[in-house]
Parts: C-alpha cells; sequence; structure tokens
C-alpha cells in the first residue's frame, strides 16, 4: 500500500517540478523511477532491494508474474488514443512539406541509420537493432514543448518542430509494433512467409477493429445512450476493450487499433470531443506519472552496467550528431528554410514517452522469451530518452542564439477575439507584414478568420495551453479586443509578460470612456470608442484607411478630429519604413511624427481640408 501510494505521489510532485522548472516531465519521472529502484537497490537500502519493486519477487513486488506487462500495455493504449484524438486531419494538410518528409523520409533515415549504428557498435542481431531504431524515432510534443516553451523563434521552426512530435508519435509506434511482431513470429525458414502474415493481420484488425468501434462509440454517444456523468468512463472503457479486443483477434494489434480509433474519433463532429480530450489529458498525466516511475524503477544494475561503456557515447552522437541531421536536410531541401533553421531543428529531437514505454514493454517481454541481446534495448532507449532530453534542455536557448534563430524582439501580434472587429485588423496586419494569431472560443468566428487566411486558435483563455503553445513563441505584442471587458482584463493580467513584452493593450471599457479623468496606460487606440463603438464602424465603414503626415502637430489635429467624429476610429502609425506602430487610447506611445508617416484608421475617409 505505501509503495502505491508513494508512485502516485511521488509521480505527481515530479510532474509539478517539471511544471515550476519548465522542463519535460519524464526527466524527473525516470530519474525518481532510478532513485527509488536500481539506486536504491546498489547504494541506498543496504540490503540490496529496491525502494519500489514493480515485479514481485517472492515476498515483495506490486505486479505478480505478468501483470506489469499487461497494466504498462493498458496505459500505453491510453496514452495512444489521446495522441490520436489531437490528430486533426485539416491541420495535417497545412503543415507543408517539410513535416510532411520529416515524417516519412527523417523517420526512414533514424530506422535504417540507428539500426546500422547500433548493429555494428554494439554487435545486437538485425532484428533487436531494427526494433531499437524504430523505437527511437518518435520525438513527441510532451518533450518539445517545455524545452522550447521559453525560445523565441520564427512560426515556421516552431510549427515544424510541433508537428513533428505530435504527428511521429503514432508512426513510431505502429513501426516498432510491426518490427516487434517480426522478432515474434520468427519460425526458422518460414520467418518471412509467417512474419508478413502476422503483419497483415495486425494491419487489418488494428485498423478495422478502431475504424469501427470509433463510429459506433460517436454514434452512441451523439445519439445520448449514455448519460453525460458516464461520458469519460464510459469512453475509458471503450479504449480498453477495442484494445484487448484487438489484441484477441491478433497479437499486438491493439496499440494500433487505439491510435486509429483516437484518430477517427478526433475528426468526427462530436460535441463531446472537447470534454474527452480534457478526460483523456488528465488521465494521461497519471498514467505517465505511475508508468515511468515504474518502468525506471524496473530496471537493474546489471541493465544499466550493459550500456556502461564507450560504445554507449559513440552510438548516442551518432544518432543525435548524424543521423538526425541527415534525416532534417534530406527533409527540408529544397524549403525556404534558411541553414541556420535546418541546423538548429536538427539540434532539437528530444525523444519522448512513446519510446520509453514501449522499449520497456517490448524489452521486458523479448528478454522474458530469452531472444539474444534484447535485454539492451530498455537501458539503450532510455539512455537515448535521457540524453537527448538532458542535451536540449540544457542547450537549446544557447545554441538558438549561437546560429541566430533567437528572436532578438518578438514582433507578432497575439489578438484576442476573432470577432468582425479583429478579423478586418488582423488581415491588415498580415497584409503589412506581421505575424498575427486569433485567439477566440467561438468556433464559427474562428472558422472565418481561417477563411481569410489568417491564423486563428479556437481556444479558452482561461485554459493554461496557451501559455504551452511554442507557435505563439514569437508574439510581443497583445491586443485583447473583445465584447467582455473583464475577459480584456484577465487576458491582460495573465498573458502580458509573455505575450505582450513590448505592448499589451485592450480596449478602453464603458465607463473608462465616460470618465474623462480616465486613460489607462493599457488602454488601445482611443479613450472615446469602446468595442460597440467599433462594432458599429466597423459594420458602417469595414475598411482600414491611410492618411499621410506631415508633422506631429498635423497628426495631433488629426488625432483631435477622430475623436470628434464617432465615424472614425485611429489605429496605427506606419512609419518611413512601412513599420506600424499600435496608438494607446492616452496616446503616450507616439514618440516622433516626421513627414512621410501615416494615420492608419478605421472607419469613413477624412475631409484633408478640415485638418
Amino acid at each position: 500500500m505505501i509503495e502505491l501510494a508513494g508512485i502516485i505521489i511521488l509521480g505527481i510532485l515530479a510532474q509539478w517540478v517539471a511544471w515550476k522548472f519548465k522542463i519535460p516531465a519524464i526527466l524527473p519521472l525516470i530519474l525518481i523511477g532510478l532513485l527509488v529502484g536500481p539506486i536504491a537497490a546498489e547504494f541506498l537500502s543496504g540490503d540490496g532491494t529496491k525502494w519500489i519493486e514493480p515485479i514481485w519477487n517472492g515476498s515483495e513486488g506490486l505486479f505478480p508474474g505478468e501483470s506489469l506487462f499487461y497494466f504498462v500495455s493498458l496505459a500505453i493504449s491510453v496514452i495512444l488514443f489521446e495522441g490520436g484524438l489531437t490528430l486533426k486531419m485539416s491541420e495535417i494538410k497545412n503543415v507543408g512539406p517539410v513535416i510532411t518528409k520529416l515524417i516519412t523520409i527523417g523517420s526512414m533515415v533514424t530506422f535504417f541509420g540507428a539500426a546500422l549504428a547500433a548493429h555494428y557498435i554494439f554487435d545486437l542481431s538485425w532484428q533487436i537493432s531494427c526494433l531499437f531504431s524504430a523505437l527511437i524515432i518518435v520525438t513527441g510534443p510532451t518533450v518539445i514543448t517545455p524545452i522550447l516553451r521559453n525560445i523565441p523563434l520564427r512560426k515556421d521552426i516552431s510549427a515544424v518542430l510541433k508537428w513533428e512530435g505530435i504527428l511521429i508519435d503514432p508512426i513510431g509506434a505502429l513501426v516498432a509494433v510491426l518490427v516487434f511482431e517480426f522478432i515474434s513470429v520468427d519460425a526458422g525458414g518460414e520467418f518471412t512467409k509467417t512474419a508478413l502474415i502476422e503483419f497483415g493481420k495486425i494491419v487489418l484488425f488494428g485498423s478495422t477493429f478502431g475504424f469501427a468501434f470509433a463510429h459506433a462509440m460517436n454514434f452512441i454517444l451523439n445519439r445520448k445512450f449514455v448519460p453525460h456523468y458516464l461520458l469519460n468512463v464510459f469512453a475509458l472503457a471503450a479504449v480498453l476493450g477495442v484494445f484487448v479486443l484487438s489484441d484477441s483477434f491478433a497479437h499486438e494489434s491493439g496499440l494500433l487499433a487505439v491510435v486509429v480509433m483516437g484518430m477517427v474519433l478526433g475528426n468526427s463532429k462530436s460535441p463531446y470531443l472537447k470534454e474527452l480530450l480534457y478526460f483523456k489529458e488528465s488521465l494521461s498525466v497519471l498514467l505517465i506519472s505511475i508508468l515511468f516511475i515504474l518502468l525506471a524503477a524496473n530496471i537493474n544494475v546489471s541493465d544499466l552496467m550493459l550500456i556502461y561503456d564507450w560504445k554507449t557515447v559513440i552510438l548516442f552522437s551518432v544518432i543525435v550528431f548524424v543521423i538526425r541531421p541527415i534525416g532534417v536536410f534530406l527533409s527540408t531541401y529544397g524549403s525556404l528554410l534558411k541553414l541556420n533553421e535546418k541546423v538548429f531543428i536538427s539540434w532539437v529531437g528530444p525523444r519522448g514517452i512513446v519510446a520509453a514505454g514501449i522499449a520497456s514493454l517490448f524489452g521486458l517481454k523479448l528478454a522474458k522469451e530469452g531472444v539474444p541481446g534484447a535485454e539492451y534495448i530498455t537501458p539503450l532507449v532510455f539512455m537515448i530518452v535521457l540524453g537527448t532530453v538532458l542535451l536540449n534542455a540544457t542547450t537549446a536557448r544557447m545554441f538558438a542564439k549561437m546560429v541566430g534563430v533567437f528572436l532578438k524582439k518578438s514582433e507578432g501580434i497575439l489578438i484576442i477575439g476573432a470577432s468582425k472587429v479583429s478579423r478586418l485588423l488582423g488581415h491588415y496586419l498580415e497584409s503589412n507584414g506581421r505575424n498575427v494569431v486569433l485567439i477566440d472560443s467561438n468556433e464559427r468566428n474562428i472558422q472565418k478568420a481561417k477563411e481569410l487566411g489568417l491564423s486563428a486558435m479556437n481556444m479558452n483563455i482561461y485554459s493554461d495551453s496557451l501559455m504551452d503553445d511554442i507557435e505563439l513563441n514569437d508574439m510581443g505584442y497583445l491586443m485583447a479586443l473583445t465584447a467582455n471587458s473583464d475577459i480584456n482584463k484577465y487576458a491582460i493580467n495573465k498573458f502580458s509578460k509573455q505575450f505582450g513584452e513590448n505592448g499589451a493593450f485592450r480596449l478602453v471599457t464603458k465607463e473608462e470612456m465616460l470618465d474623462e479623468n480616465s486613460s489607462p496606460n493599457e488602454g488601445l487606440f482611443s479613450k472615446t470608442d469602446d468595442y460597440n463603438t467599433l462594432s458599429d464602424v466597423t459594420r458602417n465603414h469595414p475598411s482600414i484607411q491611410e492618411i499621410d503626415l506631415e508633422d506631429r502637430e498635423h497628426y495631433e489635429g488629426l488625432i483631435e478630429i477622430t475623436n470628434k467624429d464617432k465615424e472614425i476610429i485611429p489605429l496605427f502609425i506606419k512609419d518611413n519604413e512601412g513599420e506600424l506602430h499600435i496608438i494607446s487610447s492616452n496616446n503616450l506611445n507616439v514618440d516622433t511624427i516626421e513627414e512621410g508617416f501615416q494615420l492608419v484608421y478605421l472607419g469613413k475617409p477624412i475631409d484633408v481640408e478640415k485638418v
């Protein structure tokens, strides 16, 4: 009982430490597992026993027989299902050819390159070498996101790394499953024929069961055959049921089935999708916390001594400094990415949750079956996972500065709200060379923004997920433009440090607009115009105008006109180089006005003769 409670407590503590210090959670989880497992047995306990013994051994241990294998399999099935839910086919179409090549050409380079390296460096069999290489294909968003969260990068670089991590997880898992099946069905001279048959069964039953039960579950939920309070636990039971059922028809097809099931459900129009995602995300955090402490604790000192060798350093160096760059440069050949950007992407390739989890599962199974070299799988993969995470977590920021991809000044503009006003402003800013992202919880507004070619995200600003999105790393300006003044103030208070380092602004409230003495520092555009005024002007005059400026006196005269005329609202100052500067309601952030500058405003044309 103490061990079970301790695993959960230590797991959640590790997650908190990861959040607090902005590091991948897998790092403290595995380190804690090694501490309470092999390190405790060798140096701390005194009698050679582990503080946490995953497999039952005599009178001690948590899981008798093969129970640990079953738990790991079921836990990974839930984790992969949650990953499948996040795969939107519409978003995959937008990520471009670079990411498509990275998850195809890049994966093949890693698979064949790492297999050759493992075979010739450690003298492992081709089967074990291929299984090792399949396991280290994956990167994963759970390890990349914390590393890159505080590194301001151009959007294209962040997008490549983010989507590679998301899309390659199920691909790496599938390849690992298939290689494992080839090894498991080895039957002398019939190996190829038997393996191909089993391979076909895995693909057939895994994809069929996943596809069919996803549609069945969607039908059941949409018809409300399950009460709302049972929704999440019903989904969990369905995932476990599909995994076990598919596995009973074709051994090891369960993982493929749950990935397919998650992908099909994730691309459906189910109104319950968000709720399922939130629940599965929380459940995945708990399972990952338990899983990796158990798996790391299950490693023995003898396993670690297998890789306590100079060969390990050579293998790690070849994978990180040779194979990864080759895969990246082949995948990005002919793209618009610059040389320094390709070098940085080559440097950042931490392995993650799926690699370590499946490695432990397959390594333990093959070792128990007496497959030669299987004992190397788990420690070698854990070495790659820990090594790449440590390397990238400690050097990514410094390396970004060294190769020149670190943005010294974040010029992107994050707009909270995607109403017609926001879309009009966003389109103008985009057309003037600014990277703009719109955030809104209204899916219809987001769809309209995307139809205009704008980057838009359907997201609730009260969710912490906005802080974790590495594609927003180049945001340096924040504009809160919603109809709700409380939301605007909340956005400024919560996100100004991360997304508004160069300027954070919100619309003035009706009370501030009526009070002549009230002019907040973060007020946006004008102290006489709130959201309703902006909406009215946008509806009556849906166009953004530009007028040439002569000097500061001319500018102030125009501002006086806009204060008196409710059909004109000042927005930006465009300087001689075409750079846009946001106007604040107190007009204090406008320093210099010279001939050739322009006033950018919303509304009807200004009568120049009256100025």
